[in-house]
């Protein structure tokens, strides 16, 4: 209902008649009121929040937030993998690498991003990213946004599998500070190949789960349309996770989802991600290891 109105309102923008001032006052004031019933989201609510077509992406994060973006493409094995960007950038004058999903804004950009899924060629060019960063110590920062690596035969018969477990082992013995955010989607093994670090960070709308709820409801109940249904279940928002100890900070959303005010999104997420950044450059490399170990054996403990 919003896109429509927003839709609207910039079709009111070129218009300087009586009208259409009186017609986009209206409309600001029904989108005020829409968006002050978004202050108590169910599950549901939260993952059509984190799937939005106008949701910010990995190239919306990057130009917000870093300087001096150095794209590297390839696993130096078989192709390149364009559903996975990374290269190096500045944050702060500091060097980092940065690393993830990359969905599209147009049908044409998600199917050149293969929809955000990425095949084992992405992971081996993520984990080659993760490796030169640790021989020249620049802290890794991973934006996690994907409905799961593809499944396809073709992925699976390149080592789809061992790709993404070979990044879960070498994740977690990097010596240099790791932060994983989730932006939107984080589903599955797809989500995790980037997600073994020091600090997980997570938007209020975001979702982070085993699998996508109509997978859950599928494989639990033999039935997709109850997907609602597992979204509770599942525990899969950041509030959820947060209690649980999944991950470690929940950045606050504008009022109606990150899509509708990104500016104030970076802003808040630059503050967290650099107090996070500071803390753990002040570690060192075995620390950072020790601290990610314990960080993630210490999961599931009651």
């Amino acid at each position: 209902m919003t896109d429509a109105l927003e839709q609207e309102l910039a079709t009111l923008d070129d218009v300087d008649t009586p009208q259409a001032k009186l017609r986009r006052k209206q409309i600001e004031r029904d989108r005020a009121e829409l968006l002050e019933s978004c202050t108590a989201l169910h599950a549901e609510d939260k993952v059509f929040l984190a799937r939005h077509p106008h949701r910010p992406k990995i190239d919306d994060y990057i130009n917000a937030l870093f300087t001096d973006f150095f794209v590297q493409r390839g696993d130096r094995q078989c192709k390149e993998d364009e559903s996975i960007l990374g290269g190096i950038a500045l944050y702060k004058g500091r060097p980092v690498t940065v690393i993830g999903h990359r969905k599209g804004n147009t049908l044409e950009e998600n199917m050149k991003y293969n929809f955000g899924m990425p095949g084992p060629e992405g992971y081996r060019k993520a984990l080659r990213l993760m490796k030169q960063a640790e021989k020249f110590g620049r802290p890794i920062i991973t934006f996690i946004d994907t409905p799961g690596a593809y499944p396809g035969m073709e992925a699976e018969m390149r080592g789809q599998g061992e790709a993404i477990a070979r990044n879960l082992a070498e994740m977690s013995q990097l010596t240099v500070p790791v932060i994983a955010i989730v932006t939107g989607e984080g589903s599955s093994g797809g989500a995790l190949a980037l997600g073994v670090a020091n600090r997980v960070l997570m938007l209020e709308n975001a979702i982070y789960s085993v699998l996508s709820p109509e997978g859950f409801a599928s494989i639990l109940w033999k039935d997709a349309t109850r997907h609602a249904e597992a979204c509770d279940v599942m525990k899969l928002t950041a509030q959820d996770l947060l209690g649980f100890g999944i991950i470690d900070e929940v950045i606050p959303e504008p009022m109606g989802g990150a899509q509708t005010d990104p500016k104030s999104l970076f802003a808040c997420l630059d503050v967290v991600l650099d107090k996070n950044l500071s803390q753990l450059c002040k570690m060192s490399g075995n620390a950072l290891t020790n601290q990610r170990y314990k960080k993630f054996r210490q999961m599931g403990q009651v």
